[in-house]
């Protein structure tokens, strides 16, 4: 057993989401986890339990962390892993990686570390099994889309108040799912030529865009990608149409069809599995130094595909 000491800095859903699945579900791994906050209010039993130390100065932060967690919003990454730099080599920085006014900035500071972007999709088994086992290389067009409700996100909470729909905390449907680029550009890589369109069309109280549409065109096929906040029946799919199948990759319900073959794959996969995945990635890539799937460089590139921009 391997024993770490991490840091996250921002305690929201996601970082929660984290802490619990190290706690409960990576029993390889004892990690002391504390947390850096802007905020005094007490963490809610549920997750402070897993808390050993709390800080809200940055003076009193250790610099001797396995890890750091970037798990605030966006608008904040850049100057949270500038502030951080020295508490750490490794860095795992909740996607998307910093919001557009910070990506031209300056990560040289970063070159030495180990620092993986989160892009959890391709730790999921709709993703792994095209990667690894469909053929790639005679596909004529794909369609993408990840359509849902925004206000269904987290239905405890008030949507109105949540990043995703603030402009100013870096919200907006073409970062916020930004998972769709990341797993498109990791199976047919970045394309030559992209074309967009992004707006705010529904009646939600947002002042983000609310719909982004995209064309990209590679050597041999096109691509198209639909994203948006007020689809009211969840979807989030890849279709590919090769030569001689159409494949559709059903994330949302965690199964592959082949509709010429009449062939389905069923992975009987939850959400969080392939987030527990993702976390022994990153823990076996700051432990065994395996290959960074997703690094700094390719994380901004893969960013600038969100705005419309190559």
């Amino acid at each position: 057993m391997d024993d770490l000491k991490v840091c996250f800095v921002g305690i929201g859903s996601i970082a929660k989401r984290h802490i619990f699945n190290i706690k409960n579900h990576l029993n390889d791994f004892n990690c002391q986890i504390d947390a850096y906050r802007s905020s005094d209010k007490p963490l809610t039993g549920d997750v402070s339990q897993y808390i050993t130390n709390e800080y809200h100065s940055y003076e009193d932060v250790p610099k001797d962390y396995d890890a750091i967690f970037i798990t605030n919003p966006t608008r904040f990454h850049y100057d949270t892993l500038k502030l951080f730099k020295d508490n750490s080599n490794n860095f795992f920085i909740e996607k998307p990686i910093v919001d557009f006014n910070d990506l031209n900035k300056n990560f040289d500071d970063f070159k030495s570390k180990t620092c993986y972007v989160a892009c959890p999709l391709r730790h999921g088994n709709v993703i792994k099994y095209i990667k690894e086992n469909i053929d790639l290389n005679d596909v004529n067009g794909v369609r993408s889309i990840c359509s849902t409700y925004l206000p269904e996100w987290h239905p405890n909470e008030d949507y109105r108040k949540s990043y995703s729909s603030k402009k100013e905390l870096g919200g907006g449907v073409s970062i916020d799912l930004i998972h769709e680029w990341d797993y498109l550009t990791y199976l047919f890589g970045m394309p030559g030529e992209i074309y967009s369109i992004l707006d705010k069309v529904s009646d939600l109280e947002i002042d983000t865009e609310d719909i982004a549409i995209y064309i990209a065109k590679y050597q041999n096929m096109l691509l198209e990608l639909h994203l948006d906040y007020f689809g009211r029946f969840p979807i989030r799919e890849l279709m590919i149409f090769k030569k001689d199948e159409t494949i559709i990759g059903d994330i949302y319900n965690n199964k592959i069809m082949f509709k010429n073959s009449n062939e389905i794959i069923d992975f009987n996969e939850e959400r969080n599995d392939y987030q527990i995945e993702e976390l022994k990635y990153f823990f076996n890539l700051i432990i065994n130094k395996i290959d960074n799937i997703n690094d700094i460089d390719n994380a901004l590139s893969v960013m600038g595909l969100t705005g419309g921009k190559i």
